[in-house]
């Protein structure tokens, strides 16, 4: 189950050691993959793409801001030439911002919304082609628990929006092209072991914590896995959908 080989999976946001990018793409590249790693940061990509490769795996670095239409359509040209094919994109790339609502700048709503919304649209977008011309896709989209419940963890009411946000859009976009042998899906991912999550001060950890059943923050891994899920072959019949990675601490 959950064989990739000879698939090509863009990550995006998979170059920074700090966030889930790299466990997902190591974990695709695991399942023989080639991984796309794509982001901004071009020495976090040489990283990823060397300890990809250290573990055996095949991996092709891009760079790209994700908020230029140009920049993105250059990737997927590249991939294309290179490789021929697009089977699954995972837009990871985010941002986030602990701000209140009246502290809260036009231009920061506008930045959040630039990467988290429209950089995943314009990804989206751009992939959509290839993989309606080959008749297969997987697009994998991450939002929030925060876009669901409202807050509560990181971020700001403009993060938890454009999360939200994320879950409407695929939402609508699975309606359109599914019968194309094409899903989308989200994962909404609550407390997640990253370093944000280390440099929280105790007492704050501890309140986050209490609001978790299983009583513990998730591990990187334990997302990447149903994004390997929701991308493979096995899931054929799931589109549309949002899968909770939260320990409990949000139930739908």
């Amino acid at each position: 189950m959950f064989e990739f080989h000879d698939q090509v999976v863009i990550v995006t946001g998979s170059g920074s050691p700090k966030g889930i990018g790299r466990t997902i793409a190591r974990t695709f590249a695991k399942q023989g993959a080639v991984v796309v790693i794509a982001d901004m940061n071009e020495e976090g990509i040489k990283d990823t793409v060397a300890v990809i490769e250290g573990e055996g795996g095949e991996a092709m670095g891009v760079t790209i801001n994700v908020t230029s239409p140009e920049s993105v359509q250059q990737m997927v040209d590249t991939i294309m030439e290179k490789y021929g094919r697009i089977d699954v994109l995972v837009n990871n790339a985010g941002i986030s911002q602990k701000v209140t609502v009246e502290d809260m700048k036009l231009e920061d709503m506008r930045r959040i919304f630039e990467v988290n919304m429209f950089g995943l649209f314009l990804c989206t977008q751009a992939c959509m082609k290839p993989m309606r011309a080959a008749k297969y896709g997987r697009i994998v989209n991450l939002s929030s628990v925060s876009g669901k419940r409202g807050g509560g963890v990181f971020g700001g009411a403009h993060y938890s929006a454009s999360k939200a946000a994320v879950l409407a859009f695929s939402k609508n976009l699975s309606r359109e092209i599914s019968a194309e042998g094409i899903t989308i899906n989200s994962v909404c991912p609550g407390l997640i072991n990253t370093e944000i999550w280390k440099s929280l001060p105790k007492a704050d950890a501890d309140k986050v914590i209490d609001g978790i059943p299983m009583g513990r923050p998730g591990e990187t891994q334990e997302v990447a896995n149903a994004i390997l899920f929701l991308a493979s072959r096995e899931a054929s019949y799931i589109t549309g959908e949002e899968i909770d990675i939260n320990g409990g601490s949000h139930m739908d």
